[in-house]
């Protein structure tokens, strides 16, 4: 049985690869974890995808290869592609990184229907079908790492979907990780504040001057969420301002936290 899994190709899959995050993931794991063999790369833009593989394979820092998967996580057929890829090559997914993630804000009641519910198909939808399709072929050892939000830790007004999107994700991944314990597999929810990355302009999201000072650089946050992955812990929080946030969340009243979200990110 040990011999026969040895053969198994050893791989990485990074949803939302295209920019941002899920970009970052693959440059960090492509650079740091030479016993994957390939990296999965899970994005609707294939063009972007890629490039970049090709940009990976100039710069030298990997032999790694980069396996593009054009997938529209908003379809059900993106889900069933990726299990049938997985039934047919029985790989063994050392890490998993769901990165994909969308976000409107503004007032429930000025928002569409369309841009509320498309936030939970890829925030929560997705991410938990993506999750499961994975699940066989996980083995100890194995990590499976959420891309999750600060917004997780308290409700937002004016990104309330959002935020309650999140708060799903840090609940999940919580469950999921003691239900996966005894297989020796972590779960690891990464709740950064603000990252610079496109994120908030494709979301049409204006950082007020609050929000401005929890900016953090998105090397900086998927070093520490892969450092944090290795060590199994369950929540990875990057910069002082958002484990303040974090702490706080756990100890005043959520009315009284509430209340403050809507104050300060009002400014």
């Amino acid at each position: 049985m040990e011999s026969a899994a040895k053969k198994r190709t050893s791989i990485a899959i990074v949803t939302g690869a295209s920019s941002g995050m899920g970009r970052e993931f693959v440059r960090q794991i492509a650079g740091g974890y030479r016993s994957i063999s390939q990296i999965w790369v899970i994005a609707r833009r294939e063009q972007v995808l890629l490039e970049l593989k090709d940009e990976l394979l100039k710069s030298g820092i990997t032999d790694t290869q980069i396996r593009t998967l054009p997938l529209d996580l908003g379809e059900e057929t993106a889900f069933q592609e990726l299990e049938l890829l997985l039934k047919n090559e029985k790989p063994l997914i050392r890490i998993l990184v769901n990165s994909a993630g969308l976000g409107h804000s503004g007032r429930l009641e000025n928002q569409s229907v369309e841009e509320a519910l498309s936030m939970l198909d890829i925030n929560c939808r997705a991410l938990t079908a993506i999750t499961m399709v994975c699940l066989p072929y996980f083995r100890k050892g194995s990590r499976i790492i959420q891309m999750d939000s600060g917004s997780a830790f308290l409700p937002q007004p004016g990104f309330a979907v959002y935020a309650a999107s999140k708060s799903y994700v840090l609940s999940l991944s919580r469950a999921l990780r003691e239900e996966l314990r005894a297989r020796g597999i972590s779960v690891t929810a990464v709740c950064p504040g603000p990252v610079d990355t496109p994120f908030f302009e494709t979301g049409g999201i204006t950082l007020n001057s609050v929000k401005k000072l929890f900016l953090e650089k998105p090397e900086k946050v998927v070093r520490k969420a892969l450092f944090d992955a290795e060590k199994g812990k369950a929540v990875s929080v990057c910069g002082c301002s958002m484990k303040l946030v974090h702490a706080a969340s756990g100890i005043l009243p959520q009315g009284l936290m509430t209340s403050l979200s809507s104050l300060l990110f009002s400014l």
